[in-house]
This record gives C-alpha cells, structure tokens and sequence, in this order.
C-alpha cells in the first residue's frame, strides 16, 4: 500500500447545485402565491357562504406547508453547508426534504380519492357556475407556480471551488467539475403545484361534463383519476429521493461503470469501489486499486478528472504480488 504522503490543502465540502439560491428564491415567492390564494378563497368562501371556495382554499394550504418543507431546507442546507458536523456537508439535504414532500404528496392522494369515493356514494348538489369559475382561477395561478418552478436539469451543476488531497488514502476534490444532477427537493415542490393543476383541469372537465349533461357522478369520478396519478407521482419521487438517502446505486450506476473503465485503461485492478450521492450532481468514491507498479494516489486523481460528476474521492493503492 501506498505511504508516500501528499500535504493537504485546504478545502470545503460544498456539495449543493449552482442553482441551489435561486431554486429557493422561487419556492419562496411560490409560497406567497399559494399562501395568498389560499387566504383569498378561505375569506371569500366564508364571506359569500361557499363550500367550494373553503375547501379549496384548505386544499391549497396543504401544498403550501409541503413547499415550506423545501423552503427550509433550502436554508438549513445553505447556512450549514461549511459546517463541521455534516462529515459530506448538507448536499443530501434537498432528497431529506424531497422523501417527507413526497410522503405528504401521497396522504394528499389518499384523501382526494377517499372524499371522492365518499362523493361517489353520496352526491352532494354543486353550485357548477360557481365551482368552474373557483378552478379556473386556481389553475392560472397553479401554472404560474409550475412555470416558476420548472427544473430544466441542465443548471444543476457543482460548487466547486477546492482542491485536496489527504495523506495515506488520498482523497481529491475535482475543480472542473459542471456534471448536471436532479434537485428532488425542487421536484417536489413542482409535483405539489402539478398536483393542484392537475385537480383544477380535472375539475373544470368535471364540472362542465356536469352542467352540460347532468353527469354528477362525473366531478368525483375525475377526483378518483387525479388521485391515482397523484399517487403515482409520489411514488416515483419516494423511489427516487429514497434511494439517495440510502446510498443506492441507482444514480451512481453511470459513475461506476467510468470509474471501472478508467482504471482498467491503466492496467489496474479494483478490488473494493464504493459510490454514492452526496449532493444534486455530486458523487463522492472510495476506489481500492492493486497494480502491478503502483503509481502516487495524485496519478490516479489526474486520471479520473474528466468524469466532472466526482467530487470527493479517496484512493488505496496496492502493490499486486507477482
């Protein structure tokens, strides 16, 4: 094994996208909106005595209080991202976030399709003029959130501004490092403002199938159906988010597969390799090598450099017995 030593530098351990400010700048003002709607149909529903301006307006708070749980960990995982204690800084914060979104996104699709079965069985009379005219005015500002909130993926790249490398089992920080990585705690924001939009355009359908042709049955039966992909959604974003949490090598599958074959062009063998998330587009590896002429762990840093998704590495490195 290797014992030549490198000295270390000093570095940080800052694993958040380079959109990670300006992601939580547009939950915040999506909040604003959400929350003022939701003040405005809660008023005006107990001022003009509607039902369906009330429930909305309740409605629309749970998605707000969900999209606060990404505001805040927007602003933990930034003011706490140099801090000691998170040995790979708060990167994995926004996936923390994401998973408990998504576990609230899912009891959200349990009540809509437990009210709408309820409905089913029990119809109730609807004001429809009254009903549309609350869903359209939700979907306006459902879509403006969303717009807002659109992750194009490409933006996430590293924070980077750092170089290391520890002694002994030498480790680097890869400077040039612009790998692109998805925000789960902004996906989930987006899902919950979908999830509203998704309900208003069911609704509207709903609504006029029902003025039109009578067809009562029709504004539970699509709350059933917007439930069911709701849920759907929540499920993916659980899977997704979970797995990041859990070190899985879902995300990672890509990085290892270059690492492999980067090492294998060198004429070395890995005997132990380890990958695994710590932030949006940042991957941190444990590489254990044996070679037949082992060369300084800073050989092998340089020679992983291109893959720009790692971020945090460390190296053994053996001698392979002839």
């Amino acid at each position: 094994m290797t014992t030549n030593t490198i000295p270390v530098s000093g570095h940080d351990h800052l694993f958040l996208g380079n959109d990670h400010q300006r992601n939580e700048r547009k939950v915040w003002l999506v909040i604003a909106l959400t929350a003022s709607m939701m003040l405005v149909e809660i008023i005006a529903g107990n001022i003009y005595g509607s039902m369906a301006l009330v429930a909305d307006g309740w409605h629309m708070s749970t998605h707000a209080g969900a999209m606060l749980i990404a505001a805040l960990a927007y602003r933990f995982a930034r003011r706490h991202a140099g801090d000691p204690r998170f040995s790979f800084g708060t990167g994995k914060l926004g996936d923390l976030a994401g998973f408990a979104s998504a576990v609230l996104l899912a009891l959200i699709a349990l009540l809509i399709g437990w009210e709408s079965l309820v409905r089913l069985s029990q119809p109730i009379r609807i004001d429809f003029n009254q009903a549309i005219a609350v869903a359209v005015v939700g979907l306006i500002v459902n879509l403006v959130c969303a717009w807002l909130l659109k992750d194009e993926h490409s933006h996430h790249g590293h924070h980077h501004g750092h170089h290391h490398d520890h002694d002994h089992h030498h480790s680097h920080e890869n400077p040039h490092a612009s790998g692109k990585g998805r925000d789960n705690n902004l996906r989930a924001a987006y899902l919950h403002v979908l999830a509203d939009a998704l309900t208003s355009v069911l609704a509207i359908i709903a609504l006029l199938v029902g003025r039109n042709y009578g067809w009562t049955w029709a504004d539970p039966a699509m709350g059933v159906v917007g439930a069911l992909v709701i849920a759907r959604w929540s499920w993916g974003l659980i899977r997704d988010s979970g797995s990041v949490l859990l070190d899985a090598t879902v995300e990672s599958g890509q990085v290892q597969r270059e690492i492999r074959e980067t090492m294998a062009s060198t004429g070395s063998q890995i005997t132990d390799l380890h990958v695994w998330q710590v932030g949006p587009g940042h991957f941190a590896a444990i590489v254990s090598l044996i070679a037949p002429e082992p060369q300084e762990p800073a050989h092998y840093k340089a020679v992983l450099a291109h893959i720009h998704e790692l971020s945090h590495v460390t190296i053994e490195v053996q001698h392979k017995a002839v």
